[in-house]
């Protein structure tokens, strides 16, 4: 079998393999093609890749010769063109979003997988690049919001006096709020986490974090340990419990997402004018409309003196570890579908193959995107 590695565009620094992983293909009798210089803003060079066996290409002969397309983001306008019918196309393609791109892998008869649509289940944790991509967002939120802050996050003892700590509210306790709860305690920071989740009071206490309850919110176990949409009612009591902590709060780290439908609300432009002046917010759901209210997707805002982060790409940022941990989720999620002889086998019968593949043989065939597409 041929895997091609594709070349991201634009502010995007991380790459679908790094030589690392290529290095595991080749093991497995894979041949590999790299587009020239994929790794370099991820400090792999071209001749790190040759070293580990991959075979250096323009992206149209790695197009071309490849029976398997990989890479981060979803294919260019340029690599949708270019893609032959048949061809495997693995990615992270937010089908949920982008319906005119899966609806054009169909058309073109392209069997395509969506990284972020991986099952939350324990056998696929080894694959699961949302959790991997949070856990490096949810430490950079922390560092970018320390950065910004006009003000320490630890207690200091000094002859000037004492230092108070950062106070740090942190919505959403998933794997980027876990994070960030874990890394703002380890800089000295005092956290408050609210989730609508109870079921995650344990681990924020364990990590050091205090857990803002509110009564009354739907818990469903089939979610997959999301969060689900709540009721009118638990939305009031949830504004008005966010509002209370939020202005007593320095910096306030949003990271609450609901798969496939559009950010929760839980931060209101009122409570931002009643924060503190030259607090921070950092926005992880900036791209599916933000928590916070006042949050503009890639930008940072200032707001009545409050700096507004909006930016749910900080895995760009630390692109060598973060391809490192892409990557090996990618090659766990290969195993599933290369042979002992190196060639492509494509389990249906595997509920991780079937859940994450989106479109095959001219039709979407995700269940969850399909019911989407066609309400």
């Amino acid at each position: 079998m041929i895997i091609g590695i594709l070349k991201e565009e634009g502010s995007e620094n991380r790459v679908a393999l790094l030589p690392e992983s290529v290095a595991t293909l080749t093991k497995m009798t894979v041949t590999v093609y790299v587009e020239k210089d994929a790794g370099l803003k991820a400090f792999a060079s071209d001749a790190d890749y040759e070293a580990a066996g991959a075979k250096m290409a323009t992206k149209a002969e790695v197009m071309s010769q490849s029976e398997m397309l990989i890479k981060v983001n979803p294919p260019t306008k340029e690599e949708l063109t270019l893609l032959r019918e048949k061809v495997v196309f693995l990615a992270v393609l937010n089908p949920f979003f982008n319906h005119d791109l899966i609806k054009s892998l169909a058309h073109k008869n392209i069997t395509s997988f969506s990284l972020d649509v991986i099952p939350r289940t324990s056998r696929a944790q080894s694959m699961d690049i949302l959790s991997s991509m949070a856990t490096v967002a949810g430490y950079k939120a922390v560092l970018t919001a320390a950065n910004s802050l006009p003000k320490f996050f630890p207690m200091f003892m000094t002859a000037a006096g004492t230092i108070t700590p950062a106070k740090v509210l942190i919505l959403g306790a998933g794997v980027a709020g876990l994070q960030a709860l874990a890394t703002s305690r380890k800089l000295g920071a005092v956290v408050e986490v609210f989730d609508v989740r109870a079921a995650v009071k344990e681990e924020v206490v364990g990590l050091g974090g205090k857990f803002v309850e509110v009564e009354g919110a739907i818990d469903d176990k089939a979610a997959g340990g999301y969060a689900v949409e709540q009721s009118e009612d638990f939305k009031k009591k949830q504004a008005a419990a966010v509002h209370d902590h939020a202005v007593k709060s320095d910096v306030v780290i949003c990271t609450a997402q609901i798969p496939g439908k559009k950010a929760p609300l839980l931060l209101k432009a009122e409570t931002v004018e009643s924060m503190k002046s030259g607090s921070v917010i950092i926005d992880l759901a900036a791209s599916t409309g933000g928590n916070c209210e006042v949050t503009r997707n890639d930008e940072t805002v200032v707001y009545h003196g409050i700096k507004v982060i909006g930016n749910s790409l900080l895995p760009v940022d630390m692109p060598s570890d973060a391809s490192k941990m892409f990557g090996k989720n990618v090659i766990n999620f290969l195993k599933l579908m290369i042979s002992a002889k190196g060639e492509f086998n494509l389990k249906w019968e595997d509920d991780i193959v079937k859940g994450t593949c989106v479109t095959h043989n001219h039709e979407i065939v995700n269940e969850r995107i399909k019911a989407m597409l066609t309400a």
